[in-house]
């Protein structure tokens, strides 16, 4: 409600009046790395709160070429580590002056579509957390030419268009390895997600090759088309049930937590088996899940606030090439393996 004698439509110029500054002064106080004094601005700021001012971002951007504005395109929700990355990195954002457009891929058919509908804002950046966008879709995009930066978060990509920005999944793959040889597993079992062409993970392949050649054999790989708890479970009761006990896998490892979760719900409850004694399980990502009582899931902890710091460093910068980042975690060893 409008405050009793104030004016319809309070500009710059009224608070500057009202705070004894000029206009200029009054649009610094705004910008979160402008050259202003503290007690300044904070005369500035008691002035605008008291007569309900705020600054007209729409306008304040058309005036510069910076919107502080990014896209972010996002889909596979059934993934709880999604939500994580999506609360860190807009938080990250706010903190550091940056506002987000959420949109929601509803599948691979209208991945591309969203891209463009993306780049038809005026965005600073465009970025992309999921598993649909593959080089054909990247391809498509960027033949737009509408993009300023294009950024793939926790996934790399072969598209030299792009900035990647994600845990080295090799790295840590080869981590899990070893760790699974170390407690003397024999007989591991690889639980995979949706394949993609370009916006992918090197897990799997990490993984199997690391057993070739060390074990001189290749594990079983069973692939689950989506990060689903419900699809995991159901397609590990498909590979285990009714197997004989001693032909079974003694570890699944699993190329996120979603998957490891509904592994861990089958072995427990549809196969009437205890994990880890009979069946032991690792997931990848640490999503808050994990750690309660009745997971207590062993799992490669992403460093996500250090990459969502990271991913504003990008926004920020100048350069839009040689960007590419990779960051190391950390294996949280719990109960399940």
């Amino acid at each position: 409600m409008k405050k009793q004698g104030l004016p319809e439509n309070i500009t710059a110029d009224d608070v500057a009046a009202a705070a004894g500054v000029s206009r200029w002064t009054v649009n610094r106080a705004f910008k979160r790395d402008a050259s202003i004094s503290p007690k300044t601005r904070e005369k500035v700021m008691k002035a605008a709160t008291e007569m309900g001012y705020l600054p007209d971002l729409r306008a304040a951007s058309l005036a510069s070429d910076r919107s502080n504005l990014a896209a972010l395109l996002i889909d596979d929700f059934a993934n709880p580590h999604k939500l994580v990355m999506l609360e860190r990195i807009t938080r990250i954002m706010r903190k550091r002056g940056w506002d987000s457009l959420l949109v929601n891929t509803l599948d691979r058919a209208d991945a591309g579509s969203a891209l463009l509908n993306a780049s038809q804002r005026r965005v600073d950046a465009t970025i992309l957390i999921g598993i649909q966008f593959d080089d054909e879709v990247l391809s498509a995009a960027q033949s737009a030419r509408r993009f300023r930066k294009l950024i793939i978060f926790a996934r790399t990509s072969n598209s030299p268009d792009t900035i990647s920005i994600a845990v080295d999944d090799e790295a840590a793959t080869t981590e899990i390895a070893h760790y699974v040889e170390s407690k003397g597993y024999k007989r591991p079992l690889y639980l995979a997600g949706p394949r993609t062409y370009s916006a992918h993970l090197r897990r799997k392949e990490t993984f199997c090759c690391f057993w070739k050649e060390r074990q001189n054999y290749a594990p079983e790989v069973f692939s689950v088309s989506k990060y689903d708890p419900m699809l995991s479970s159901e397609i590990v009761r498909q590979a285990l049930c009714n197997r004989p006990k001693d032909t079974l896998p003694d570890i699944i490892v699993c190329e996120n937590d979603a998957l490891a979760i509904g592994a861990i719900d089958t072995i427990r409850h549809t196969l009437k088996l205890r994990v880890p004694e009979d069946i032991a399980v690792i997931g990848f990502d640490d999503v808050p899940l994990a750690e309660t009582l009745n997971y207590r899931l062993t799992t490669y902890r992403q460093p996500i606030t250090e990459m969502a710091e990271y991913l504003v460093d990008v926004l920020e910068s100048e350069q839009d090439t040689n960007l590419d980042k990779t960051f190391l975690g950390q294996l949280v060893v719990r109960d399940t393996a």
